[in-house]
């Protein structure tokens, strides 16, 4: 079938052949565990080309059809933003240049992109329980002992998953898996598929000599009016998707840089209004779009025109967030 997704194509690049520093780091010898944990979730850290590939591959209801596959591509810059030790936080910038059909190239086009956070032994989770629900999740020391926990972030900061999961490093393997974990449909698929309301899945964060990879198996799961797994249907098909992390050499990412060196500020006050609902709330409810709107419609509004240029003011930042957040959490 021919694939959806991507129709640009991207200016010409050279890929790195070469084994990163930070893959290097990954291999010292009598390293404990923890750091090695750590060393290779830095790893994800730099500038990456990266192809996303999603296929159906198996039907479980009488008169399956498979959708067409999903691919696309992009460059982006992954920046450390917060490192404690214990916790760290990866913000991705995507960073275009697109070949229009003559070969001209135009750009730079700059788009914040999802962020990761991960935390050593994290007790307290919040998790999408369907239908634009989300719930605090408590575990047990020692159900999180040696473990780190992902939490997966959208474009405008809200939640898209949080799971446990344990690095496992064996000589040149350095691979993170997660549990089984309930997250809702993706842009991809909530703009074309109407009849599920849950990706189900597992997620698998891998490191290579020249970058990583995120490998998903998903089950698209059917909720009934009461929110439970539909009795008779519940999934509709397993899903497969691969992303590919390539380090990229001599390519210009200094638009993320400047991207994100005016706008920080801001996003980093949307991430502080976001802690302050998780830490007042033990549940709610997250409205992506409202009155056709999506939340981060007015968040890029506000750091595009940061980005151009106008100063930050952080009284007009939080009138913005303060309006967004009102809109859109139940």
């Amino acid at each position: 079938m021919r694939p959806r997704g991507g129709t640009t194509k991207g200016a010409p690049l050279t890929l790195t052949k070469e084994p990163s520093a930070a893959w290097r780091a990954l291999q010292e010898p009598g390293l404990s565990k923890f750091e090695r944990d750590r060393r290779a979730i830095l790893a994800m850290a730099g500038g990456y080309r990266t192809t996303f590939d999603f296929i159906e591959t198996v039907g479980f209801k009488p008169g399956f059809a498979p959708s067409r596959p999903y691919q696309s591509w992009g460059t982006e810059y992954i920046y450390v933003v917060e490192d404690t030790g214990t916790f760290i936080r990866l913000q991705h910038l995507m960073v275009l240049f697109v070949a229009d059909r003559k070969g001209k190239v135009q750009g730079p086009f700059v788009q914040k992109h999802w962020r990761q956070d991960w935390r050593y032994e994290d007790t307290d989770l919040h998790v999408f329980t369907g239908r634009d629900h989300w719930e605090r999740r408590v575990r047990t020391p020692d159900e999180v002992r040696g473990r780190w926990s992902q939490a997966v972030f959208q474009v405008d900061d809200s939640p898209r998953y949080e799971a446990i999961g344990e690095w496992r490093h064996e000589g040149t393997y350095s691979s993170w898996t997660s549990e089984d974990t309930w997250r809702p449909l993706p842009r991809r698929e909530s703009s074309v598929r109407h009849d599920y309301q849950v990706l189900e899945g597992v997620n698998r964060h891998t490191i290579t000599p020249t970058g990583w990879v995120q490998e998903e198996d998903n089950l698209k799961l059917v909720l009934g009016d009461d929110g439970k797994p539909d009795p008779a249907t519940p999934y509709l098909a397993r899903e497969l998707g691969v992303a590919r992390y390539e380090h990229v050499t001599d390519f210009d990412f200094s638009a993320g840089d400047r991207y994100w060196r005016r706008t920080g500020d801001f996003w980093r006050d949307v991430r502080a209004a976001w802690d302050k609902v998780y830490a007042q709330r033990d549940s709610f409810e997250y409205l992506e779009s409202v009155n056709g709107e999506e939340m981060f419609v007015p968040l890029f509004e506000y750091a595009n025109q940061l980005d151009e240029g106008t100063p930050y003011e952080p009284a007009a930042a939080a009138a913005v967030i303060t309006k967004t957040f009102a809109a859109h959490l139940r």
